[in-house]
């Protein structure tokens, strides 16, 4: 898919609204606790700044439920985004009102606004066609920069291009380049790791990857599952008993498709869901009741990696095990260093994975860290994207 994007389309002089992914983290008192979303943002504002663009900015922040909030208010993105371009980002007190529409009216080339909280108003998240007009008519050009948030068919997020002439953002453009060009023409080995909890969030991922990988490695609280299909006591693991045929028929599917198909020999197991409960290490389909898995063990952890350091091309979607218990949070630690020193194009599928490889500092290591947890999985599944799908195609 060829997306047109800011460069294809003339911005001097034009209005154009911008939405970008400003749902950043904050502490009790306002203050920004991590600002990577902002600074992701940057290289299209600069970009239509540049240009003599007037830049309307629009963004959602947190979950207010059609009410203004001041707690999920913008007003401190304005701010940290004023710092980082080295002008003033003015801030309108809300999105289609008075405060917005005067501003934007005024606008000199070159200037950026941004918009209070898309989500303050209950119709951005039902796309009512009224908000998404009111919307689009603050601009002449809609360019779409939220990856994060592109699997949504919200106003701001696709309803406005169906008034005005849309196309992506340079961190839209990349997502959609990077993790395409991944899954349509990927250098072998193709290695997909899937971890996370539930098998029935990856059905469709694995369902697709089937048809394009050279090796599926399965970890995570998923796995038990698996490993039940396959005759196994699990003892007080994590099951989805209602996809118990669903992963026999996969692993089924995988042998006669040739793909190889990896799940745990062994893990480590706890005799409760803490920290510091008792663990040991046991054979995965032997793990005692009382006892739950964690995390992969030591010969799983060789197995997977083994398969990792071979690979020309990696996608890694879900820990694999319960991470954010350092005393369980190995197997997921190994898979990072592999997948970090593999000689191969490197992508994190985004949310609790992006979170570990960033957090244990591996992410300059990497080839693209996806910036949509859900996004980049219903990517990798297959499913069109509302968000894209609007798009102009070049």
């Amino acid at each position: 898919m060829s997306l047109k994007t800011v460069e294809d389309i003339a911005v001097r002089g034009k209005k154009v609204l911008v939405r970008c992914d400003f749902n950043v983290p904050m502490d009790d008192d306002g203050n920004i606790t991590n600002d990577n979303r902002i600074v992701g943002a940057l290289p299209t504002i600069k970009y239509l700044v540049g240009e003599g663009a007037k830049v309307i900015l629009c963004s959602h922040m947190g979950r207010p439920k059609g009410e203004f909030n001041m707690k999920y208010s913008l007003a401190p993105v304005a701010k940290r985004l004023s710092d980082y371009l080295g002008q003033t980002v003015k801030m309108a007190e809300d999105v289609v009102g008075e405060s917005a529409k005067a501003l934007t009216a005024t606008m000199a080339d070159g200037e950026v606004v941004l918009l209070e909280n898309v989500r303050f108003h209950a119709e951005e998240t039902k796309n009512v066609p009224e908000f998404s007009k009111q919307l689009a008519d603050l601009a002449e050009i809609f360019v779409n920069d939220a990856f994060g948030t592109a699997h949504r068919a919200h106003s701001s997020t696709a309803g406005v291009a169906d008034y005005l002439p849309a196309v992506a953002g340079y961190l839209i453009q990349k997502e959609i380049e990077i993790m395409g060009g991944a899954l349509d023409n990927a250098e072998r080995p193709f290695v997909a790791i899937l971890g996370g909890a539930k098998v029935k969030d990856k059905i469709g991922v694995i369902n697709n990857l089937l048809n394009k990988v050279d090796t599926i490695i399965i970890g995570g609280g998923m796995a038990y599952t698996f490993s039940k299909a396959l005759g196994g006591s699990i003892g007080d693991s994590l099951v989805d008993e209602e996809r118990l045929d669903y992963a026999r028929e996969v692993m089924a599917l995988a042998k006669e498709k040739g793909v190889n198909m990896m799940i745990p020999t062994d893990n480590v197991v706890a005799d409760d869901f803490s920290n510091d409960a008792n663990q040991k290490v046991c054979n995965t389909l032997e793990i005692p009741d009382g006892w739950q898995g964690l995390d992969i063990g030591p010969e799983t952890t060789k197995a997977f990696s083994d398969a990792i350091k071979n690979a020309k091309t990696v996608i890694w979607n879900g820990p694999m095990g319960v991470f954010e218990f350092e005393n369980f949070a190995k197997g997921t630690i190994a898979i990072a260093e592999a997948v970090a020193e593999a000689d191969a194009v490197t992508i994190i599928g985004g949310g609790d994975s992006a979170a570990a490889v960033t957090n244990l500092g591996f992410a300059d290591k990497m080839t693209h860290i996806s910036t949509g947890g859900g996004a980049s999985l219903e990517f990798l599944e297959g499913i069109e994207l509302p968000g894209v799908a609007c798009l102009e195609k070049k």
